[in-house]
């Protein structure tokens, strides 16, 4: 009797959307997990790595193929995963087999088979494909997919999970090249009412096994509890089993994969930073990694000799360093001579670039690159911007030893809240805050981070610039600036993108600090900055425009309101100064240094001095506050135009005084990001635009008559 009534009951599951061998929890062992990767990749190995944590079988189809499949921006694509996915289920004969196809280099695991497959033994269907929001490659379907009373509606190709023979079937029409759309004809399928019912195929709609990113950045937010940390859809209060970054959300993923799976929590820290590791203790000499040092001076900056001073001090065998040393400023020549006349026969090799090659920055930067990628004993390039204060001897080593494709440790100015990296991008490329930034910069979160944009200072691979970047046009773009057009390129093949932040281990400090120390009363020139209360007035100028007279420069005002801290280079001092007599007597020894025949005597002895020396003006104690605006006239003769620059507020006010076409002609305010330029409004009338990041701009020049505007910063 009880045999009979077994029969029965299998029976009768035989017409459910599940088998009688099905009533049970699936075993873990009956799992497949199938993927495609063509090439190994950052993003391939954190998939691995995901997938080991969790201890998922996984076997990896297209190896040693080139991938024909197209990309995640334009269909067709992705018809190579299908006739790879096809024979690999041949030569699956178990019928309780489950396997999983998903992507991997956007792809990670955040929990375990046990609860992938109680999940979907849940969804009482044969096949189940992610979801999505958004319909994707034909909007056409739209009318025809089934419609759902909650949930997302339309079908992901990029994840799906079923029993093998009903995959199987459901391939069995595939017939298309490695260069036609798998979503498109998973889709079809989908869409068909016949063919989903006899495949049994249903969507994730609730995102509770997969969840896609596009089209729902909003929904999903890091979870941490009880030792573990998940993304969480906090639409459908789920928590899912696999996160994809498809189409535009890879630096969405980054982020998410910088914690899931576990690696990095409150209770543990950073799991992440000690794998893989390459140490260097115990290593001989002549065993260690060969590195050239690039190092960059593009405009006039204090303590050069200081910079240089710090380089001798990094623990790292000088024998076993070449330096590319790439200098704008005449200034800087005799510090860079000084350097070398008694340090270049400690390194391997030296290469200098002057500011008489007339060579400029993008080009020193490809230039450096080669350096390194045409010794075939280079295996790193370290770039350093002149104005980076290497505070750790150890940097060098611990970036090294951390064994990554490109890395950075973090950077701080004292007292204000920049760093050199960006933890997200605003929709235009350009920077935005991330929900982790405070907190990193703050050092509460210490570990490695995969952030979109670094500057100012990194550790590349050799091997990674001979083969992923050994392109010779990596800051070159036509709509970003040079280092985000680098950092576009690095993230489009290095694809974990590292941040370090270990600040027992690296700190590293722009050279903006309030701390003075003896060495800089040795300078032969320097003046205090001087204010008048209530006026925005002081005895230096920042820049100098065409004719030698007054321009403002970007830091001015960070400057003047003490924003920024420390000794600063400039053109033009007076009223009071400190000089050193041996400078008097040996570079400033000429009787006529205030003469001139076109200058004030002022500005003659300030550029008689520049010649010879930095003039320094020293900003240590200043606590002002000012309401700031002020007039600005522009004439053909005197300052016609202002080059690019960004205002340091959050919103300038640009006010016409006078008329266009009766008081001038030309001028107005162009932004270079946009391309779009505003003549001039009426006089009366106002321009307002962003100051800071993303409003780019300059002003056009006055070809004719005197044109006047005020000008002031909200929030500078």
């Amino acid at each position: 009797m009880r045999g009979v009534l077994g029969m029965l009951a299998c029976l009768f599951a035989s017409f459910s959307p599940l088998a009688c061998n099905q009533q049970g929890s699936i075993p873990e062992g009956d799992l497949l997990v199938l993927t495609v990767a063509t090439q190994e990749t950052d993003g391939f190995r954190r998939f691995l790595r995901s997938a080991k944590h969790f201890n998922y079988t996984i076997k990896v189809l297209g190896r040693g193929e080139s991938w024909k499949g197209g990309d995640y921006m334009s269909p067709p694509g992705g018809g190579q995963k299908v006739r790879l996915l096809k024979s690999a289920l041949e030569d699956i004969q178990d019928e309780n087999r489950v396997i999983l196809l998903v992507d991997s280099y956007d792809v990670i695991f955040s929990s375990g088979p046990r609860e992938l497959l109680k999940k979907f033994q849940q969804a009482k269907h044969r096949v189940v494909f992610s979801a999505e929001t958004l319909i994707w490659p034909d909007r056409h379907l739209e009318d025809k997919h089934p419609h759902v009373r909650e949930g997302k509606r339309f079908l992901g190709a990029g994840g799906f999970i079923g029993y093998a023979p009903n995959l199987k079937q459901m391939l069995s029409d595939w017939s298309g090249a490695d260069s036609d759309s798998d979503q498109l004809f998973f889709t079809k399928l989908y869409i068909n009412p016949e063919k989903r019912k006899s495949i049994n195929i249903t969507l994730d709609n609730k995102c509770r096994l997969f969840q896609n990113l596009h089209g729902a950045l909003d929904e999903v937010v890091l979870k941490f509890e009880d030792g573990r940390v998940r993304a969480r859809n906090v639409l459908y209060n789920t928590l899912p089993v696999i996160i994809h970054g498809n189409g535009p959300t890879k630096l969405q993923i980054n982020y998410l994969g910088n914690y899931i799976p576990h690696l990095w929590m409150f209770e543990t820290g950073c799991t992440l930073c000690n794998e893989g590791l390459r140490p260097l203790s115990g290593l001989q000499e002549s065993q260690y990694p060969m590195v050239v040092i690039g190092i960059f001076i593009q405009q006039p900056t204090p303590f050069v000799s200081v910079f240089f001073e710090r380089l001798l001090n990094l623990k790292y065998p000088k024998n076993r360093l070449q330096l590319f040393i790439y200098n704008q400023e005449l200034h800087h020549e005799p510090h860079i001579r000084s350097f070398l006349e008694y340090h270049e026969s400690e390194y391997q090799g030296v290469k200098l670039i002057g500011p008489e090659e007339d060579i400029d920055p993008l080009t020193s930067r490809d230039i450096g690159f080669d350096m390194c990628r045409d010794n075939i004993d280079c295996e790193y390039f370290f770039s350093i911007d002149v104005d980076v204060v290497l505070k750790n001897e150890d940097m060098l080593r611990i970036l090294i030893e951390l064994n990554k494709p490109f890395i950075a440790p973090m950077m701080t100015k004292p007292g204000r809240l920049w760093t050199n990296f960006w933890g997200a991008l605003s929709a235009d490329g350009y920077y935005a805050r991330s929900e982790d930034y405070m907190d990193i910069v703050k050092g509460r979160r210490m570990g490695l981070w995969n952030v979109p944009y670094i500057s100012h200072i990194f550790l590349i691979k050799a091997d990674t610039l001979r083969t992923d970047l050994k392109d010779p046009d990596l800051f070159e773009s036509a709509t970003l600036d040079p280092d985000m057009a680098f950092c576009s390129k690095v993230r489009n093949k290095v694809r974990q993108y590292t941040q370090i932040t270990r600040r027992n281990k690296i700190h590293s400090n722009q050279l903006y600090s309030q701390s003075m120390s003896s060495r800089h009363i040795s300078l032969p020139f320097i003046a205090p900055m001087m204010t008048k209360p209530g006026r925005l007035w002081t005895n230096f100028w920042g820049a100098l425009s065409a004719d030698g007279y007054y321009a403002r420069s970007e830091d001015y005002m960070d400057i003047v309101k003490g924003r920024r801290m420390g000794l600063w280079n400039v053109p033009y001092i007076s009223h009071i100064f400190l000089i050193k007599a041996d400078t008097l007597r040996t570079d400033l020894k000429d009787p006529d240094l205030f003469e001139s025949a076109t200058l004030d005597p002022d500005m003659a002895f300030c550029s008689k001095v520049r010649n010879k020396l930095c003039l320094c003006v020293c900003v240590c104690l200043l606590q002002a506050q000012f309401d700031l605006a002020f007039v600005v006239r522009y004439k053909p003769d005197e300052q016609p135009a202002l080059r690019p620059h960004h205002d340091a507020s959050t919103f300038t006010i640009n006010i016409a005084l006078n008329q266009l076409g009766i008081d001038y002609q030309g001028g107005g305010c162009r932004f270079l990001r946009y391309n779009c330029s505003v003549n001039a409004p009426r006089r009366g009338w106002a321009l307002l635009h962003p100051g800071r990041l993303t409003h780019y701009h300059e002003g056009l020049p006055t070809v004719e008559g005197v044109r006047y505007i005020s000008v002031s910063f909200v929030d500078p």
